[in-house]
């Protein structure tokens, strides 16, 4: 470790102890780069709509990490007043009710927020924070910013600062910007989509480096801004995993297991199918089966979960502290990870699918076989894929890893994703 670091101010929405993915990456970056050099500074609101409250998360924040935490307006509290919503605000669009449908109001609400806040809600915080952060940098000497996003307005923060100063910015795309799964659902206009395209290109173009998390995303933007993109995936932190032998059966039930929000892109009738299908085919199978789903399920899902008989086989969790996934994990036989079967499927990587290899269980997924999901399933040796609508491969998978053929783990690839070895590879993106 290095005796002077070198300060990087993160400009970041999330933050503990907001739960939720969109903490994990830069509060673990933030963890490991002291070992690597550097000194995070923290720049994150004082109030925002968190998607949940998670104060476990804060045993991974130093104590001498300095947090800046400024107030924030946000328009949700006029939506929730507006709609009758009560809680924190789904950006995911996931249905909770039985018809599965807006209302006029919620459609009049997202029309509003995808054509008059762009590139989102949090657009307000944008010009106080550039003031602001523009006293930090003058009176601190920092030379490097990181902005991650979405929400993509952490970005047009970075970009007023590096307008103003002689600095060094490093733009981080945790999700795509025009090409996520709900961009579609806004309902924009074609200047509103317009804007949300010319602010991408502008942000790819004017950082002195981007990172994203996958291959497929590098390539898109790539296109778009006619430069190299670096990759640095989400990954696990051992520290919040123990490790046991868990390819053993013989005990009294088979879980399966999700972790995670399942929305109507992720719920795919070859998983119910297959799993119902197989408790009429072995009876062993139906003796020990349990289902397990930890997080906030699309109505669809209920109602899925229902139809195909396994109502009494399923137990649903609907939130659990990120202290407590490896409890979870140590339960499971089998982790479930169905991607969304939308345009953007290929470049889809999310945050879970790496915490389910650091549990070392055999991996049954769902998803786009041609997609960087699957090519790291593969190298790694973690488990298997099944395309979207291929009933026979999924179920074959299903069956083998009930009759113990498990993959055989490549725990060297496994390994590149640690957060501390990513940490490294960012650290030497920063140089």
């Amino acid at each position: 470790m290095k005796d002077s670091k070198r300060k990087v101010l993160i400009i970041t929405y999330y933050w503990p102890p907001s739960g939720g993915a969109g903490v994990q990456r830069w509060l673990k970056f933030a963890k490991y780069l002291p070992e690597f050099g550097w000194e995070p500074v923290i720049y994150t609101p004082l109030n925002p709509e968190a998607p949940a409250i998670d104060a476990s998360l804060e045993r991974d924040v130093d104590e001498k990490l300095r947090i800046i935490r400024r107030p924030i307006f946000e328009p949700y509290s006029f939506y929730k007043k507006f709609t009758g919503k009560k809680g924190a605000i789904n950006a995911g669009f996931l249905t909770e009710d039985a018809s599965g449908k807006k209302t006029f109001k919620e459609k009049v609400s997202i029309w509003i927020r995808g054509n008059l806040f762009i590139p989102d809600a949090r657009v307000f915080w944008v010009r106080p924070s550039i003031r602001y952060l523009s006293k930090i940098i003058r009176s601190e000497g920092i030379e490097t910013i990181v902005s991650t996003g979405p929400p993509h307005s952490m970005h047009l923060i970075a970009l007023g600062l590096k307008k103003r100063h002689k600095i060094r910015w490093i733009a981080d795309f945790r999700d795509p910007w025009t090409n996520i799964d709900f961009y579609k659902d806004l309902m924009l206009t074609s200047f509103a989509d317009g804007l949300h395209k010319k602010l991408e290109k502008r942000t790819l173009q004017l950082a002195d480096e981007v990172i994203c998390i996958g291959q497929t995303m590098a390539k898109e933007f790539e296109k778009i801004s006619g430069r190299n993109i670096h990759v640095v995936t989400n990954g696990f932190d051992d520290e919040d995993f123990t490790h046991t032998d868990s390819n053993d059966i013989t005990k009294d039930q088979f879980v399966i297991l999700h972790l995670g929000s399942v929305n109507k892109d992720r719920n795919h009738q070859v998983f119910f199918k297959s799993i119902s299908d197989l408790c009429v085919e072995k009876k062993d199978f139906n003796d020990k089966l349990k289902l397990i789903f930890v997080g906030k399920l699309d109505f669809v899902v209920i109602e899925d979960i229902e139809k195909f008989g396994l109502k009494d086989k399923t137990e649903i969790v609907s939130y659990v502290p990120h202290n407590e996934v490896s409890r979870y994990l140590e339960k499971a036989d089998i982790l479930y990870l169905p991607f969304n079967n939308t345009p953007n499927s290929k470049g889809v990587l999310t945050g879970k699918f790496f915490e389910y290899l650091a549990a070392r269980k055999p991996i049954a997924a769902i998803g786009n076989i041609d997609g960087d999901a699957n090519q790291i399933l593969r190298a790694t040796k973690a488990g298997r894929m099944a395309d979207f609508y291929d009933y026979k491969t999924f179920k074959n998978i299903i069956s083998d890893f009930f009759d113990k053929q498990f993959p055989d783990f490549n725990l060297l690839e496994v390994r590149k994703y640690s957060r501390k070895n990513l940490t490294k590879l960012l650290s030497s993106i920063l140089e």
